[in-house]
């Protein structure tokens, strides 16, 4: 491509989108960065606000923009809150993603297409898998995307991250702890760290290394294709909490609710992710001493 490449980002202002926009700007990328309210213009960064559940906002973006690829990071990722409204969340994750596939099918059909799912989301018709709405809502979207991609044959490939962690303006159990004990360390709150099941295992990536994965997979994943991505790596949260011990300059307390095994198999390798060139360089402990850095950050 001898133009620089448009890129546009929806979910900029979150937790991924964040580091996606300076990752991909620094790729050389031409970045527009959507947003519903926060404006993040830079030097090579210009936002376009729009309510991504409005199909006339989706249509009008897509027909001024015209990128070359899109990013969808956009959506509602809070397990909780998905309980306490899951239309909303369903809304938000499922309509978003078809209103964006059909602008893209009817205006920039050329468009290579990278939708962000979710290691929660499951195959329908498997009901007894589904967890919760978000569970719910991550595998729409990824029925509908493959959907559109063989009705339509667009070019839409979908990445199926694990838990992300890393600095930044994260709501992941990774960020709480962080939050919770840089508190502690300034002497906000007693020493004690309440865990639900310090046995909890899964598999952790890096944002930083992600976004990197959605560079290889926009710029050389095969249509139709979902792709993985992980360290090949579980750890427990106590083990996170651990490192964080030997991270901190205080000692805490850990109060647990459940003390249950984990039964479930994490460890996996991202065998299709691999093969394109992409492996995590960021260690969990990099990654855990940065995230309580952003939060020391935040909090002086």
């Amino acid at each position: 491509m001898n133009q620089q490449p448009k890129l546009l980002i929806t979910g900029a202002n979150g937790f991924t989108g964040e580091h996606a926009c300076k990752h991909f700007s620094k790729c050389g990328y031409e970045i527009t960065a959507v947003t519903k309210h926060e404006t993040i213009d830079t030097d090579t960064i210009k936002t376009e606000h729009c309510d991504l559940t409005n199909l006339h906002e989706v249509t009008q973006l897509i027909r001024k923009v015209k990128p070359h690829f899109l990013l969808h990071l956009a959506g509602k990722n809070h397990v909780g809150d998905s309980w306490k409204n899951p239309i909303h969340t369903i809304e938000t994750n499922v309509l978003s993603t078809l209103y964006i596939l059909e602008a893209t099918r009817q205006f920039n059909p050329s468009c290579k297409i990278l939708v962000i799912g979710s290691s929660l989301q499951t195959t329908l018709g498997e009901i007894e898998t589904l967890t919760h709405p978000y569970s719910l809502s991550k595998s729409l979207q990824v029925l509908i995307s493959q959907a559109w991609k063989k009705f339509y044959q667009l070019n839409i490939v979908i990445a199926k991250p694990s838990n992300l962690i890393g600095p930044g303006r994260s709501n992941g159990v990774n960020a709480i702890f962080a939050d919770k004990i840089v508190q502690m360390e300034n002497g906000m709150t007693e020493k004690v760290l309440v865990v639900n099941n310090l046995n909890y295992r899964r598999d952790f990536v890096d944002v930083r290394d992600a976004v990197v994965a959605y560079e290889n997979i926009l710029s050389n994943g095969k249509s139709g294709e979902v792709y993985e991505i992980l360290s090949g790596e579980d750890f427990s949260l106590g083990d996170l909490i651990q490192i964080y011990k030997s991270l901190s300059n205080i000692d805490f307390k850990i109060e647990t609710l459940s003390n249950e095994a984990d039964q479930q198999q994490v460890t996996q390798q991202p065998i299709k992710l691999l093969s394109l060139g992409w492996k995590p360089t960021i260690s969990i402990t990099t990654s855990l001493q940065d995230t309580l850095n952003y939060h020391r950050h935040k909090h002086n």
